[in-house]
């Protein structure tokens, strides 16, 4: 896997899965430093973590404080940067939307990592689902971090 000095979870609004992402993997060791962000496709208006996302994040550990959602924009994009979606539907999204985006290094989290599906989206369902998705996540971000830490 390339060098990246950046990486940016993005999922829809930018207030459960990618927050989520961003703030497990910043929970890990990496070998070389790496900004973690997280960005919404859809960002009419800077929102605060989703409450039963801040509730499962708080429970395992991790302080999301102070967390307000942020627009993916042209200049989040560059040759070191790492975008990770949540879907295929977010990355096809993305792409045509995005002409600075560079398709190889947009990737679904999940393939990424040789996980066969996506990353779902809990939204307005029981806090159990956002348990779900948190515990996969972590799963998944375990995943990235050994591939990151790969020489």
């Amino acid at each position: 896997m390339k060098e990246y000095h950046k990486i940016i979870f993005v999922d829809e609004s930018g207030t459960c899965r990618g927050p989520m992402a961003a703030g497990i993997l910043r929970d890990y060791s990496l070998k070389t430093p790496i900004e973690i962000l997280t960005r919404g496709l859809v960002v009419l208006f800077p929102e605060p973590l989703n409450q039963k996302a801040e509730a499962v994040m708080i429970s395992n550990g991790v302080s999301m404080e102070g967390y307000m959602s942020t627009q993916l924009t042209e200049e989040d994009f560059s040759d070191d940067t790492l975008v990770l979606v949540m879907e295929h539907a977010q990355m096809e999204k993305l792409l045509e939307k995005y002409e600075t985006a560079d398709p190889e290094n947009v990737h679904v989290l999940t393939e990424l990592v040789g996980e066969e599906l996506e990353i779902l989206n809990p939204y307005g369902g029981m806090l159990q689902a956002y348990g779900l998705c948190y515990e996969t996540l972590r799963k998944t971000i375990r995943k990235l971090m050994n591939l990151l830490n790969e020489e």
